[in-house]
């Protein structure tokens, strides 16, 4: 008999149940966030493979949080847990209630397969650890989180403009930290010239993983008290957001002049940004601002679009909860969502890796190469 390939997935940010195993194949299904409906992540471990062909078929997903985002996507799998590829994956509505199928033959006994590639909790620490050791960099804990686990927060520069940046609100969309490591590394840099021309000109408030707990616990969306965090900035609670009331309290004490929030989005296979046109009270100065900075990062980066992208909220529509139309609105900033694809990036599409962590932390880079250019004034439309 062809002995039984081993699925595991208790391990940071693992997701993933066993329905039935058969030689290489296997059938699967994703596990809800805590006390919540919303399910997508999944990050489990294949062993015994043994060199075969594996097809793992993951079950019930026409009821996850977002069904658009299966048709035209690819699994990331890696065998070494540090390369990330895109594994041949077919989806099919009508099969098991919405079936994922993934096909991959390992060159070993073990491969490692997940929504995007995962960005540990360790890694966390590690990157937050080295950023700090930079002399111009300060590290200071902005409050925790359910589970007892620090919100860190890195602020670096000593110019009069407040940038915040912050990212993984929602844990599942893993290329948000992987962005977070290409800025950070960029800041801590001192050798390099934009980091310390963006250093020059505003303090840096950057907070690289907003939700520890859901992080761990793989979720796709919520906390460890299955909530979505970004559908409590107007009114966060210490015992349901304590996350994001020790972002907001750090925010009021501090002043906004520019905020990202930092984003993935399932079924768009663009990278691009959601703005804030729908609050009460708008600007022209701030959406003047905010149109300023889309034309900065269209030169700097062929990554950035502007033509696809969500709908935009009619005049005093505003969602208030979700965050960046908070903090324009709380503090007449301009503010914005960056969001990066799931899939691959159909502008410039890679067949090998689909959208990765490379690409997410050169974006990272672009962002603030264009935020230093947006804080001196530069306009390319001009």
């Amino acid at each position: 008999m062809e002995p039984k390939i081993v699925i595991d997935a208790a391990f940071d940010s693992g997701n993933i149940e066993v329905s039935t195993v058969k030689g290489a194949e296997a059938r699967l299904t994703i596990r809800k966030d805590k006390d919540s409906d919303f399910f997508q992540w999944f990050h489990f471990r294949v062993s015994g493979a043994g060199g075969r062909m594996l097809t793992l078929k993951i079950t019930g997903l026409n009821k996850s949080a977002y069904p658009g985002g299966w048709p035209g996507y690819r699994a990331c799998v890696s065998e070494d847990r540090a390369d990330w590829l895109r594994a041949d994956t077919d989806w099919d509505a009508q099969e098991g209630e919405g079936t994922l199928t993934m096909r991959h033959q390992p060159a070993g006994d073990i491969a490692w397969f997940a929504y995007f590639a995962p960005y540990s909790m360790e890694r966390h620490h590690d990157v937050v650890s080295r950023a700090a050791l930079a002399p111009h960099v300060r590290h200071r804990v902005l409050g925790q989180s359910v589970d007892g686990q620090p919100i860190d927060c890195l602020i670096t520069g000593t110019g009069e403009k407040q940038v915040w940046l912050y990212a993984r609100q929602h844990p599942g969309e893993s290329m948000a930290e992987w962005w977070m490591e290409g800025a950070l590394d960029m800041l801590a840099d001192a050798a390099d010239p934009v980091a310390q021309a963006l250093r020059e000109k505003a303090t840096l408030h950057v907070v690289p993983n907003c939700n520890p707990d859901g992080s761990l616990r793989g979720h796709l969306r919520t906390n460890a008290k299955g909530v979505n965090l970004n559908r409590e900035w107007n009114d966060p609670c210490v015992l349901n957001s304590p996350e994001v009331l020790a972002i907001r309290n750090a925010m009021d004490a501090s002043g906004v002049d520019f905020a990202m929030d930092v984003h993935g989005d399932e079924a768009i296979p663009q990278v691009f940004m959601a703005g804030f046109e729908g609050i009460p009270g708008v600007t022209k100065t701030q959406t003047g601002g905010y149109d300023r900075f889309l034309a900065l990062l269209l030169a700097e980066t062929p990554d950035f679009q502007t033509k696809m992208g969500y709908p935009t909220a009619a005049p005093g529509k505003g969602n208030l909860t979700m965050s960046t139309n908070q903090v324009a609105h709380r503090f007449g900033c301009v503010a914005m969502t960056l969001e990066m694809p799931f899939k691959d990036h159909d502008d410039a599409p890679d067949q090998r890796a689909a959208w990765s962590p490379q690409r997410s932390k050169a974006l990272g880079r672009a962002c603030l190469a264009s935020i230093d250019k947006w804080l001196g004034g530069a306009d390319p439309r001009a």
